[in-house]
């Protein structure tokens, strides 16, 4: 071999070696810029006016800055290192030294643009964007110049050099990807008139980036479009959200082997996004997979807090959205799957062996294959969808109804029947902002887990603080022989309009979080098809709710006054108590409560019973708080009867 072969093959495995070491390190980008975007939003909850007013924060600020410049450290040598490594460490330094959150905000966006431009990987938004969203930013933000149309004839414009970007050339479009546009909005770009955005909350420059993308394809192509993907499985499994967000047209057209057929899906997808993000089984529980993954990697390399976010994104934004499809066919599976995910997530917070927690993960990828096998068995049978929709909405309604129900028989013995359309306005409103949201979910906008989450878990929570005041309250009155006195002299204060608009908040947010909850249930149960077989589930549940209810205000009606407060107290009480379990548990998937499990614990989802330390404890807590009102209630009552 001669000098001239060494030299080579040396030099060649010299490169293969930087190939891979690039790969290994450029793989934490998108993880480092989501820390600095991180860092310029939540910064201000941390420090105010040079002082720290929340320590945890301030300590997560630290980390965090922390991880990125050692990310950015890291990363292989480009022209802009140099650069990167001095402005992390500046970062750094500001937020030692306690800045203000405009200038930290300043700071980590610059950053992270300078590091999506030196290591140009895609970045994925954390949802689907929002098309209809986007369609407003561009009428506010860009129609000046490039014109209503897109076609860069906007009279702000005129005489600009070079002029505004013509949305609509398809060939141009042909080259440009929906995250190649979002950095373009990030960004901006020197030397033209066109500014960074980076302003704008991150969703709002995918929005735009995505109505952008779709100027050069006519609207008139989506239906072909759809019917392309829906009728291709092999097709819909390429076009994950991955292949969305950093794929051409033209690298479409050459997957699909037809230009046109490329040209009607980027019509379709580009105003539907969240066809992309499938919520089929394989697509969401590989999602799961890949950031479990991650999670471990971040894990193993020190680094619990990203391992954590990992695990939460896994939970909410992979095999949250099928939850209810696969609770509908399978509820004990999808119960362990739930369980399985919060005992890793308590795993990291409890800093177990790396070997423990992946011994975990790998029996959630076990349980993974057997939710894909039950939902790849086609779609739910009629017997089936029909069961999940009646004891779905029986289950959610009842809840409701149980208020709703006390509510209204409680005024009616009060004889203040004048209040009952406070209490009617509230639960039909709610209906009303139910319909809402499935118009929303279904045509605008995509749920995230966990907006769901919190949704249900603040919703619960306040129901549960409210029905506690109102349990003590009502079990006080259950032995007051003057009750008619206090009713005209007391209540006919107490129920003004300040009291109906109270009535109407409390059964307003108890009924839309059930309502809220079913929506999401149904819209699962309705996509497997026997459209027929939901709504007789539905109406059948809905006829037995109407009849519970009419029972219930028969039977209250007979009932004497003590008889009534007393029951309708234990039973308002027990509703708290539920209520507040519920609460614990949907803060907890959504990440904000921390997770104690207790194996081999009880779980009944109906009385909002999960074996978790917190969840339970706050139930006790509850009860006893209840149990002390009871007594503290009763005693003016017991004075009252021992006078003489």
């Amino acid at each position: 071999m001669t000098f001239r072969s060494i030299v080579l093959v040396l030099a060649g495995l010299a490169a293969l070696l930087h190939s891979n070491v690039s790969f290994a390190s450029e793989k934490n980008v998108p993880t480092t810029w989501r820390l600095l975007d991180y860092i310029a939003v939540d910064y201000r909850e941390a420090v105010r006016e040079g002082e720290v007013v929340n320590e945890v924060e301030y300590a997560e600020m630290k980390e965090f800055s922390a991880t990125a410049a050692e990310a950015i450290g890291q990363l292989p040598a480009k022209a802009e290192s140099a650069q990167l490594k001095q402005d992390a460490t500046a970062l750094q330094g500001a937020i030692q030294a306690k800045a203000a959150p405009e200038q930290i905000a300043e700071q980590a966006r610059a950053l992270a643009a300078l590091l999506v431009k030196a290591y140009p990987i895609p970045l994925l938004p954390m949802q689907s964007p929002n098309y209809g969203r986007g369609k407003v930013l561009y009428a506010q933000l860009c129609a000046a110049c490039h014109g209503p149309s897109g076609a860069g004839d906007g009279p702000a414009g005129a005489g600009l050099d070079p002029p505004p970007i013509d949305f609509t050339d398809r060939a141009r479009a042909e080259e440009r990807s929906v995250f190649a546009l979002y950095q373009v909005i990030d960004q901006g770009l020197e030397g033209t008139s066109m500014v960074s955005y980076a302003s704008l909350p991150v969703e709002d420059r995918w929005a735009l980036a995505t109505y952008v993308g779709a100027m050069a394809y006519p609207e008139d192509q989506v239906d072909a479009g759809k019917k392309l993907i829906e009728g291709d499985a092999a097709l819909r499994a390429k076009l994950n959200f991955d292949a969305y967000v950093s794929t051409t047209p033209a690298a479409l057209g050459t997957t699909v082997g037809s230009a046109e057929q490329a040209s009607a899906i980027v019509a379709y997808l580009r105003r539907h996004p969240d066809a992309s993000q499938a919520q089929d089984v394989s697509s969401a529980l590989a999602t799961s997979r890949k950031l479990l993954e991650e999670a471990m990697t971040a894990y193993r390399a020190g680094q619990p807090t990203q391992a954590k976010d990992l695990a939460l994104s896994a939970y909410l934004d992979g095999f949250e959205p099928v939850e209810p499809l696969l609770a509908a066919r399978d509820n004990a599976l999808m119960v362990k799957i739930e369980a399985a995910m919060a005992r890793v997530r308590s795993g990291i917070a409890a800093n177990v062996a790396a070997d423990e927690l992946q011994g975990q993960v790998t029996a959630l990828d076990d349980l993974f294959a057997l939710a894909e096998q039950v939902l790849d068995q086609g779609q739910t049978s009629a017997v089936a969808s029909f069961v999940a929709a009646f004891t779905i909405l029986l289950r959610e309604g009842l809840e409701a109804l149980l208020i709703v129900i006390a509510m209204i028989a409680l005024l009616r013995k009060a004889e203040r029947t004048e209040m009952l359309p406070w209490v009617h306005a509230g639960w039909v409103s709610a209906l009303g902002a139910g319909i809402v949201t499935w118009v929303l979910a279904t045509w605008v906008i995509s749920i995230s887990g966990a907006s769901r989450e919190l949704s249900e878990g603040f919703g619960s929570l306040l129901a549960a603080v409210v029905l506690v005041w109102v349990g003590i309250w009502m079990h006080g009155k259950s032995h007051a022989e003057n009750w008619q006195r206090y009713v005209r002299d007391k209540l006919g204060q107490a129920l003004s309009r300040k009291s109906g608009l109270f009535l109407l908040g409390l059964i307003f947010v108890v009924v839309y979080r059930e309502v809220f909850e079913t929506i999401l249930f149904y819209a699962a149960i309705w996509s497997q098809g026997n459209a027929s077989s939901v709504i007789a589930g539905g109406l059948s549940a809905s006829i037995v709710l109407v009849v519970i209810a009419w029972l219930m205000m028969r039977y209250s009606r007979r009932l004497p006054i003590g008889q009534f407060f007393r029951y309708s107290s234990l039973l308002i009480a027990v509703l708290a108590v539920v209520l507040i379990g519920k609460a614990v548990s949907a803060l907890q998937e959504a990440g904000y409560l921390p997770i104690s499990w207790l194996d081999g614990g009880p779980r009944v989802e109906l009385l909002g019973l999960y074996p978790t330390v917190e969840g339970i404890g706050a139930q006790i807590t509850t009860a006893l708080i209840l149990a002390v009102g009871f007594w503290l209630a009763n005693r003016p009552a017991k004075s009252e009867v021992a006078a003489p």
